[in-house]
């Protein structure tokens, strides 16, 4: 009669890696990204501009929703954080734009 041991995986922990300088330019690119955007909302939203593409905006959301999802599946906390803010400028964009028609 054999014996089966049950294998078990043991979690060997990890050193944390040390942030590098590309790591610090990500978070800030995660920062000031949706920054830049923010006068593009108020001058749709406010000053009521007119003839920008809802099109691209639309496209961008999607492109936004894609990268979110990826940024969810890997746990990659830079893009969650970028993706969800893009997300909402994107919508206030496009309900920007459709209230404007």
């Amino acid at each position: 009669m054999a014996m089966h041991k049950s294998h078990r995986h043991i979690k060997r922990k990890t050193k944390p890696k040390k942030q590098t300088q590309i790591d610090r330019l990500v978070y800030l690119a995660v920062v000031i990204g949706p920054l830049l955007t923010i006068p593009q909302v108020y001058s749709i939203w406010v000053e009521g501009q007119k003839g920008v593409s809802i099109i691209s905006w639309v496209a961008y959301l999607l492109a936004s929703l894609i990268w979110l999802a990826y940024g969810v599946k890997h746990n990659d906390k830079p893009i969650l954080i970028v993706e969800s803010a893009w997300i909402i400028l994107d919508i206030f964009i496009i309900i920007g734009l459709v209230r404007l028609q």
